[in-house]
């Protein structure tokens, strides 16, 4: 019998040093440890050294790295408690383990929250170069909250946080309590673009390392915080759930590392920075670091592949990690505050200050083909998803399984159209020159997607992921209920996503969408991803042959094509004959010397879009008419194989009712004879008489 021990039952004795490691203390252990490297870490570094103009004093330069080890944990733990009770624990008859974890998220969450708004109000003095207390700070602080970037930052996690809180106030079911990890993660993002070294060039990359950085620490650490405080009430769920955090755990090592490699690139420039302060910080956390991946190796060697037959032994290495773990996040908040050695130029220009980036070498052919700047966020995701293909081709290869070769080729070739698209000549252009983002656009939204959905990846994955039988969300049970739910429904029905296609368009060319994509990161990747998504389900509800909502009849979908690729050209005509300047701020300011003419080459990237649509139109068109084809083949296959199941029942009853209105029929004739005979009878003996 599954279930807490009662007061007065008496706990097997395998779990009653879980109990006394395990529970509500152990993220007390890991706050203390992160507090007490964190305090002389920053008075070493120089992190709450006093700054010569505009100091704020020493509750600001004290409390921002204490409060943002607060911060950092109370995130990490509420990530943890909701990734593990949404994903990796089940259910017990008499122990509600699920309940458990929500009420725990919900007072983490509430210390995330108010950690945030505390850091709001200590950033702005640390900004302004005022103390806390100075009269009318605090409306200051209000008045600032959106106009000023780091606060617009905060402000918005403060947004986010505070509506997963109330979220979690009724969050108890497995699915509630994914869309509340969902929320969390989201929360996370903001803290990537606050970094001290997002303002520099090569921004892209340091929000991106950072922001894998602070989400693989969150789940690791969050996750084993989250299993400790939970062990007493794990009980016979606890190995499953390990072996599971496991899984994730080793996900979350190389997310880690390598994000911290990607982000120190760009923040101490070379081996002289190692010398510094900084890099001494960056040394010691990478040697934690290096510590942790030895002691998950060995919890998956001693623990994990031999079965959790003990709490205590569980708890023991738990502990150990997350002490470990503690001073890495204490050392991670304080190399935060601290100066990295790389620095600004004294001297930008305004390219730099607009995308980020230097102006590239003069457009040409050649350079579209040459010219390349890694964005390290999008080719990751192209790796991660070629690489996760290519595990479930041989997955169901080696079970004897068969899938086609044709269709890894396809996606494979589709994600690799995708990096050059973000990465190569269309991605460093498409950020200077209008007519090359529109290329740049045009490819993600059309053809990209007409190699990936043929790919049929939903379907792959749902072969070749194991199913889960204890009632927990795997990734397979997640897919599924994703796409057979009705927000799917309403997506990928022909109409409304034929609707978002044109729609999208019109709202993020006519809008400020175009110059926040242009001007920052956050925008850059909204439009890649919107673009690349809306493109993705436009295509699936026309051709898509995986699981999901019911397909449209042939002939509406061809009907959906046409209407909307109509429209499509109708946006790419009046682009083309506009005679005003989309963004003309951005662009006026670059002055881009091989773009003498602004609205010309604005012109010339309607004539793309207008162009562009060609070929994927006649494309869709042969795959629907190809589609049509093949239900109709499938739907003929299918009637025969019934046919012979059953003699062909089927035709018979249909020559039987056919006979059967024959019979009616002749009866019907025969009546109206007879009545006519009679008729004319009748009338013949009424004129005999006088």
């Amino acid at each position: 019998m599954e279930g807490m021990p009662t007061a007065s039952a008496r706990p097997p004795a395998t779990a009653a040093p879980g109990r006394v490691l395990g529970g509500r203390g152990v993220p007390v252990v890991a706050l203390l440890v992160a507090l007490l490297v964190a305090v002389p870490a920053a008075g070493l570094s120089g992190a709450a050294a006093p700054v010569i103009l505009g100091d704020a004093g020493p509750l600001v330069r004290w409390g921002m790295p204490l409060v943002g080890v607060v911060h950092s944990l109370a995130a990490a733990l509420t990530v943890g408690l909701l990734v593990v009770g949404a994903f990796l624990v089940r259910e017990g008859r008499t122990t509600d383990r699920r309940g458990t974890a929500a009420r725990a998220a919900e007072a983490s969450a509430l210390v995330w929250l108010v950690a945030t708004a505390v850091t709001l109000y200590l950033t702005y003095g640390e900004l302004a170069g005022l103390a806390p207390g100075t009269p009318g700070y605090l409306g200051q602080v209000v008045a600032n909250a959106w106009p000023l970037e780091p606060m617009r930052l905060l402000t918005t996690e403060l947004g986010l946080v505070s509506a997963l809180v109330v979220l979690l106030l009724w969050a108890r079911t497995r699915g509630a309590l994914a869309w509340s990890a969902a929320l969390a993660v989201a929360s996370l993002v903001p803290a990537a673009f606050a970094g001290h070294s997002t303002s520099a060039t090569g921004h892209e990359t340091a929000v991106t390392g950072l922001g894998l950085h602070v989400l693989g620490l969150s789940v690791w650490v969050g996750g084993l915080m989250a299993l400790a405080l939970l062990l007493p009430v794990l009980g016979p769920a606890l190995p499953d759930t390990v072996r599971r955090f496991s899984t994730l755990a080793a996900w979350a090592f190389p997310t880690v590392a390598l994000s911290g490699i990607l982000f120190a690139t760009g923040s101490v420039g070379g081996p002289a920075g190692l010398a510094t302060a900084y890099g001494t910080i960056l040394m010691i956390k990478t040697g934690l670091l290096v510590l942790l991946g030895v002691g998950g190796w060995l919890q998956r060697r001693t623990v994990v592949s031999r079965g959790v037959d003990s709490a205590a032994r569980f708890a023991r290495l738990a502990v150990g990690e997350l002490v470990l773990m503690g001073a890495a996040v204490g050392l991670g908040v304080v190399l935060g505050r601290t100066p990295p050695p790389v620095s600004e130029p004294a001297v930008r220009d305004v390219v730099v200050d607009l995308t980020g980036y230097p102006l590239p070498e003069p457009w040409s052919w050649g350079a579209m083909v040459t010219e390349w700047r890694v964005d390290w966020l999008f080719s990751l995701a192209a790796l991660v998803a070629v690489g996760l293909y290519l595990w479930g081709t041989l997955r169901l290869r080696a079970r004897g399984d068969r899938w086609p070769l044709w269709r890894l080729l396809l996606w494979a070739l589709g994600w690799g159209l995708f990096v050059y698209v973000t990465n190569g000549g269309p991605g460093v252009y498409g950020r200077v020159m209008f007519s090359v983002h529109m290329v740049e656009h045009m490819a993600l939204m059309m053809f990209v997607p007409i190699l990936l959905v043929p790919a049929q990846a939903i379907t792959l994955a749902v072969r070749a992921l194991p199913a889960r039988r204890d009632r927990t969300l795997g990734p397979r049970e997640v897919l599924l209920a994703v796409v057979h739910s009705a927000w799917a429904r309403v997506v990928v029905n022909p109409a409304v996503a034929g609707l978002m296609f044109f729609g999208s368009l019109v709202v993020f060319y006519w809008s400020g969408l175009l110059e926040w994509a242009l001007t920052t990161h956050a925008g850059h990747v909204f439009m890649v991803v919107h673009f690349s998504l809306t493109g993705y389900a436009f295509v699936w509800s026309l051709v898509g042959q995986d699981p999901g909502p019911p397909k449209w009849a042939a002939p509406f979908r061809v009907m959906v094509l046409l209407a909307t690729l109509a429209a499509h050209a109708f946006f790419g005509l009046s682009i083309m004959q506009g005679s005003w300047l989309l963004a003309p701020g951005f662009f006026k300011a670059l002055q881009v010397p091989w773009v003498p003419d602004l609205l010309a080459d604005q012109q010339l990237g309607g004539m793309i879009a207008w162009g562009i649509g060609e070929a994927p139109t006649v494309i869709l068109m042969l795959m629907v008419a190809v589609d049509w084809m093949r239900r109709d083949d499938r739907e003929a296959r299918r009637s025969d194989r019934q046919a012979e199941r059953d003699n062909d029942a089927e035709l018979a009853a249909y020559n039987a009712r056919l006979a059967a209105i024959g019979q009616r029929g002749r009866a019907a004739d025969h009546d109206r004879q007879v009545h006519h005979d009679r008729q004319v009878h009748h009338d013949a003996q009424e004129g005999t008489r006088p």
